[in-house]
């Protein structure tokens, strides 16, 4: 099977805006995916599970809101590796 990446970015001008897929790589652009991530610092999570889920997302498009609550546990994740919290995640657990 060949690897899958996808690139979700979320940048709320208000606290109901929704991540959208803006890259995916299959195979080699995966792995390019990945490795130009990393090189710019951005944080990088692997889940095969979710993954295959967000590759089905078209590039543009908003998250499923099935998906809502796992991809905000990932942005967390990459929010305390950055320790760059939103003012408005500040103090929420």
């Amino acid at each position: 099977m060949k690897k899958k990446a996808v690139a979700v970015k979320y940048t709320p001008k208000t606290k109901t805006d929704s991540p959208q897929v803006i890259a995916k790589g299959f195979g080699e652009k995966a792995d390019i995916l990945v490795k130009k991530a990393k090189e710019l610092g951005i944080v990088t999570y692997e889940d095969p599970d979710v993954v295959e889920i967000l590759s089905k997302v078209n590039l543009g498009d908003e998250i499923p809101g099935e998906l809502f609550e796992v991809v905000a546990e990932i942005l967390v994740f990459a929010y305390k590796i950055n320790n760059k919290f939103p003012d408005w995640l500040k103090g929420t657990k």
